[in-house]
């Protein structure tokens, strides 16, 4: 699953974080990227994110809240 993943990771149980500092549009391109290759690896190993638990948590003044897709969504 961490294979290429640029982010890190947090891993406990059944559960994923993938944590980023996003001060820059490469930032933002890198943690997509990210959840793409996630996503690819989900495919590959048969196993599925519970989309319905995801969030984004923005932090710091100023911040652009970009939005991210896992998949389709």
């Amino acid at each position: 699953m961490d294979s290429g993943i640029e982010c890190t990771l947090s891993k406990f149980a059944d559960d994923t974080k993938p944590c980023g500092v996003v001060n820059t549009l490469e930032g933002w391109d890198a943690i997509q990227r990210d959840l793409d290759r996630l996503e690819r690896w989900t495919h590959a190993n048969r196993m599925k994110f519970n989309k319905a638990k995801r969030k984004v948590l923005h932090m710091g003044r100023g911040n652009l809240k970009h939005n991210y897709r896992l998949g389709g969504e």
